[in-house]
């Protein structure tokens, strides 16, 4: 069975490019435009990572953050922040990875594996 991964971005394209590179790697994807709506497909999906961008309207990746972990049955779920936005990795308390828009794909992979506890 395919791990799940939700992608959390405001960005069509940005959400477009994250969900094709990840299904090309055999990762199940679910995307959501901002923390509002990544909130529900958590809830609904129960992913296994979460790629998180800061910067989205209604509800920002910190607010996502917050309803994310004081949510008992969310609350385990890593996070990958992808943002531009300055001071991302204070952000989310110990995210599995911080990376720049536009990231290094072989880069962004590795981190996906290891926050999965995938073997390389």
């Amino acid at each position: 069975m395919s791990k799940k991964i939700l992608v959390i971005d405001d960005e069509a394209d940005i959400r477009t490019y994250l969900s094709r590179l990840l299904q090309k790697y055999g990762y199940e994807t679910i995307t959501a435009e901002d923390g509002f709506l990544g909130l529900e497909a958590a809830r609904e999906h129960q992913p296994d990572l979460v790629i998180l961008d800061l910067m989205m309207p209604r509800q920002s990746g910190t607010d996502f953050y917050r309803k994310l972990a004081s949510d008992k049955t969310l609350a385990d779920i890593p996070i990958i922040v992808v943002s531009g936005l300055a001071g991302r990795h204070l952000a989310v308390k110990k995210p599995e990875a911080v990376f720049d828009k536009p990231i290094v794909p072989a880069e962004f992979l590795a981190a996906v594996r290891t926050a999965l506890g995938e073997e390389d």
